[in-house]
């Protein structure tokens, strides 16, 4: 998984990620639960599929607002909406609308769902997650505390509601239900997930940095991986001196302070679009020169 600030580059190391485990032969797709995707456009490709493929080995899948909607809907949706109906007079598909826009954690909580019965599939070898800013990556540590609140309250809320003792228990048994759903997500971000935090040598994201690396320790996560993008490496003019000077102090901050792996990615003279730029970025993350099989998988182009 890759977080971070917005604008650092995380979907840039996501589909870079995902290129190396497919140049390897390792079937692999790359997700993105942000919202406003561009892993489509950083891939340079226009296939409908879903997943859509790229190229051989290689699949993209972005899950937006009505995948989640989907997803509750899948689970809970015609369930809870029986007893809610008996007394709200509310169309189903406004309920389902409220649920996933209202109630706290249910996007973030089915995004993870969706990601983990992937995983459960085995239907790819390699999962690559580009999340949306940091507030989401953020909202997916604080799901399960946030799920459990309202699950907390809402055995007497619902008990108090003027139902059959049949419904009564039938909504207990949906609440009990999303409970070990909430568990089971949360046991797989802490077992199943390699977290990877993006940021770019600059005050505001190195102390953003900072507070998602405290969150997820408060939270028992480990990290796996920094990376320091848009890192200055050979200055040509007085400009980019002064942006290596203003850089040094911030990435000798983030190396020292953590205990945490730390890649620096240089600051490139060119947009990171198509294959042969993210080969660049891969090279880099995986040291990936000469590597067997990425020739070939490139020279097919993409896939719909």
């Amino acid at each position: 998984m890759f977080g971070g600030k917005g604008g650092v580059g995380k979907t840039t190391c996501a589909a870079a990620t995902a290129l190396h485990y497919a140049s390897m032969g390792e079937e692999t797709i790359v997700i993105s639960t942000d919202f406003t995707p561009s892993l489509r456009d950083i891939f340079e490709f226009e296939c409908s599929g879903k997943p859509a493929k790229v190229m051989e080995g290689l699949y993209v899948a972005e899950i937006g607002y009505e995948e989640v909607k989907e997803l509750w809907d899948k689970k809970f949706g015609s369930e809870v909406y029986e007893i809610f109906s008996t007394f709200v007079d509310i169309g189903y598909e406004e309920f389902v609308d409220f649920v996933v826009t209202i109630l706290p954690g249910i996007r973030d909580e089915f995004m993870v769902d969706y990601i983990k019965e992937l995983a459960e599939s085995e239907r790819f070898e390699r999962i690559v997650w580009d999340t949306a800013p940091a507030g989401q990556t953020l909202g997916l540590l604080r799901m399960p505390s946030l799920v459990n609140q309202h699950l907390n309250l809402a055995p007497r809320i619902y008990s108090a509601l003027k139902t059959t003792r049949k419904r009564r228990q039938s909504v207990l048994g949906v609440i009990k239900g999303w409970e070990e759903l909430s568990n089971k997500d949360i046991a797989f971000l802490k077992n199943g997930v390699a977290f990877n935090l993006v940021t770019i040598a600059e005050g505001l994201s190195v102390r953003q940095l900072d507070n998602m690396i405290t969150e997820f320790r408060d939270h028992s996560f480990d990290i796996d991986r920094i990376i320091i993008n848009q890192v200055v490496e050979e200055p040509d003019s007085e400009f980019l001196h002064s942006k290596a000077r203003m850089q040094q102090d911030y990435i000798l901050e983030v190396e020292s302070r953590y205990g945490i792996n730390v890649t620096r990615l240089p600051l490139f003279p060119h947009e990171i679009k198509g294959m042969g730029r993210l080969k660049e970025v891969q090279r880099i993350l995986f040291g990936d020169e000469g590597k067997p099989g990425l020739e070939s998988l490139r020279e097919l182009g993409p896939f719909c």
